[in-house]
């Protein structure tokens, strides 16, 4: 009984170890990912500054690139947006209410061909130099990075494989395989690494994935794409991320953003 006891302490020991590793290099992984977010917001926000300047000179091919340029920047970024910082994501990504922001302009852009978004273009900016502003500073947290995952993963095969968001400007596959892209940065950026040591089945599994995801992606155009594989391969990364939860020492993410 003696020996079972202490068998039983050494291997809770080796877990807690095992554990603490984890949040350390989960610590550091959302540091690493710093970076590569501040990049995406800032070419959101140059690009957002060129459409600025493109309307305000009537220059109406010139401001749909710079629009396209700077959606871009925005959809490799959305792993962060909506769950640190819900109050700007609904100011400069509301959807499908598109009162302002990215959708407010394509409207008026792609729809009605005008340049008249002064007002808006202006707004966006604003929004954008706020968000870059803040990002040094903002406690980029594994959770609510994991959150933000699965939670962009089950938005590109649900809202975003019926067409999408940008359907005026047809910009929908681009924001899929921008969103990927953010998801397969952050996942083995963060993620990878800690899982990997105790579940490496389950690490190959969520890449395997992700991989699957970029490839039903690389079409064309959007009707080229396997609507029933993207949605079912998404929901397949969706419970292999929130399996990892547990394994990582994180709760279990929901499909609700959350600020974190």
């Amino acid at each position: 009984m003696h020996k079972m006891r202490v068998a039983t302490c050494l291997l809770l020991a080796a877990l807690a170890g095992v554990r603490a590793a984890n949040a350390g290099a989960l610590e550091e992984g959302a540091e690493r990912y710093r970076p590569y977010l501040i990049e995406g917001v800032a070419s959101a926000l140059a690009g957002a500054r060129v459409l600025q300047e493109r309307a305000a000179a009537a220059d109406l091919p010139g401001a749909k690139k710079a629009w396209l340029s700077a959606r871009a920047g925005w959809e490799r970024s959305e792993v962060f947006t909506a769950g640190f910082v819900p109050e700007l994501d609904a100011q400069i990504d509301t959807w499908p209410n598109a009162d302002s922001g990215f959708h407010a302009i394509e409207a008026k852009l792609f729809g009605a061909a005008s340049t008249g978004v002064a007002a808006d273009a202006a707004s966006l900016v604003e929004h954008l130099n706020d968000l870059h502003g803040r990002l040094k500073d903002i406690k980029l947290t594994p959770q609510g990075l994991l959150d933000g995952t699965v939670r962009l993963a089950y938005e590109v095969g649900e809202s975003k494989a019926d067409g999408g968001e940008s359907r005026i400007s047809g910009t929908s596959l681009d924001d899929m395989r921008n969103n990927i892209a953010g998801i397969d940065f952050a996942y083995h950026t963060i993620l990878s690494t800690a899982l990997n040591t105790v579940d490496g089945k389950l690490d190959e599994m969520v890449t395997n994935r992700i991989e699957q995801l970029e490839a039903i992606v690389a079409t064309p155009d959007l009707p080229h794409v396997d609507i029933a594989d993207l949605r079912r391969t998404s929901e397949e990364l969706v419970v292999a991320l929130q399996s990892a939860s547990a394994k990582l020492g994180l709760q279990r993410p929901t499909l609700e953003a959350q600020a974190r």
